[in-house]
């Protein structure tokens, strides 16, 4: 079958171990289901499994992708949850379980025209969702769905404020379009005056420049960046509000702040991907309010590097998806 593959690493050039070509059909254990695939999106997690982090060479061949919508064998409908581990050893919460992994991690992903994954990760896709839109949802839709929704506090009923650092990115993107589509008011940061007015057209309420004084302290930060942004996700907080974490593509060891965090009695909390419940919250909340992602680019999946290059280069503004 058709399918994009890491073959080798190379963390200077991570496109140098890319191939798009045959690969062996997947092989289906007990519990697990077949999804053939109408389309998967991209992710930094790719590229950084092109430069081994996450994916030692002794499992390589390895077809990439954690992100795909597709049907079943009996015709169903569905979308695939990346995240293969026992919600009973986390406490309930499969992302909490010692041994979770991804897919693309210790089993084939889903930049392929099939993919197996365990039956309890599929969630059905609403007709109200295109085979597009649904591919963008498991990994960075999933991951500000559980930031925004679980982990910043913020009032259910809407009317909170959220600060987002880097606009522009799927997860920050993701979380400005959530946000907003819950009735909260949203800033965001970029250094890029481009992204700051595509930020404005999707509906942030203000956009500054990185680092620039807000027009009011904020309940809630969601903080991607890192070293670059974090004195600013810090000072930004209003007295007991919470800074949310999910990645640090700046740097991992920004200033610790210690003592304005002490003092304002701030909450850092970390949070990565998702629940299989929470995937198909977020499919729920879509299906009735009308937010929908915001796809940049679509392509065959035998184009697929074309979409890698694009990634790598920061080229893009939303998601970037195949077709099969």
């Amino acid at each position: 079958m058709l399918a994009v593959a890491a073959v080798s690493i190379d963390p200077s050039d991570p496109l140098a171990g890319l191939a798009v070509g045959e690969q062996p059909e997947p092989t289906v254990p007990d519990g697990w289901t077949t999804v053939s695939v109408r389309a998967a999106a991209l992710n930094h997690h790719d590229l950084f499994s092109l430069r081994g982090v996450g994916l030692p060479p002794e499992r390589l061949p390895m077809i990439l992708g954690c992100d795909a919508a597709g049907v079943t064998g009996d015709g169903t409908e569905v979308i695939v949850h990346a995240v293969v581990g026992d919600p009973a050893a986390g406490g309930g919460d499969e992302t909490l379980d010692p041994k979770r992994t991804l897919l693309s991690e210790l089993h084939p992903g889903t930049l392929a025209e099939r993919v197996a994954v365990p039956t309890r990760n599929l969630v059905p896709k609403p007709a109200s969702l295109s085979w597009e839109e649904a591919a963008c949802l498991p990994t960075a839709w999933l991951t500000a769905y559980r930031m925004v929704f679980t982990k910043a506090g913020l009032p259910a009923e809407g009317g909170g404020t959220l600060l987002v650092q880097g606009a522009g990115g799927g997860v920050a993107t993701a979380a400005l379009l959530l946000a907003k589509a819950a009735g909260h008011t949203v800033f965001v940061t970029s250094r890029d005056e481009t992204k700051r007015k595509r930020a404005l057209d999707l509906g942030a309420d203000v956009a500054v420049e990185s680092g620039a004084r807000l027009p009011s302290r904020v309940d809630a930060v969601i903080e991607t960046v890192g070293a670059a942004t974090w004195s600013h996700s810090v000072k930004s907080l209003r007295p007991g509000g919470t800074i949310v974490c999910s990645g640090a593509t700046s740097g991992p060891n920004p200033p610790a702040e210690l003592t304005r965090i002490f003092f304002l009695q701030l909450s850092v909390l970390g949070s990565t991907m998702g629940t299989r419940d929470e995937l198909a919250a977020l499919v729920d909340f879509l299906d009735r309010t009308g937010a929908r992602p915001l796809v940049d680019d679509v392509r065959p999946l035998r184009d697929a590097r074309a979409s890698f290059e694009r990634m790598a280069h920061g080229e893009f503004f939303g998601k970037l998806v195949l077709t099969v």
